[in-house]
């Protein structure tokens, strides 16, 4: 579970409701720091490649929360589903997360 984000003014769309592309932000950071405790971090690391998201459920105020569930480890790919919900427990949006493996010697290129 990664740490609750506060649901206001700062981050709301035009309408006044929390934007989906901060449901997927929040997500893609919870999936990304979940795949690192996975992996040797110091020869490896975690890079998202797809994201996908329904949002199920407007929101205008409050609290949000992920919670990242791995669906597949693989050695080079981890797919995971993200579950953000409200501080009632509703389920807001869910979204699924695919971690590309990567050395760090391919990355230093």
């Amino acid at each position: 579970m990664i740490s609750p984000i506060a649901v206001n003014e700062k981050v709301h769309q035009p309408l006044g409701l929390l934007p989906g592309g901060a449901s997927v932000s929040l997500a893609e950071s919870g999936g990304s720091m979940a795949s690192h405790l996975f992996i040797d971090n110091n020869k490896y690391e975690a890079r998202g490649i797809e994201i996908a998201a329904n949002h199920l459920r407007s929101k205008k105020s409050g609290m949000i929360t992920a919670t990242a569930k791995l669906v597949h480890k693989g050695k080079t790919l981890h797919l995971w589903e993200i579950k953000i919900v409200d501080e009632q427990g509703k389920l807001i949006s869910i979204c699924k997360l695919t971690n590309i493996i990567l050395s760090k010697k391919q990355t230093d290129k």
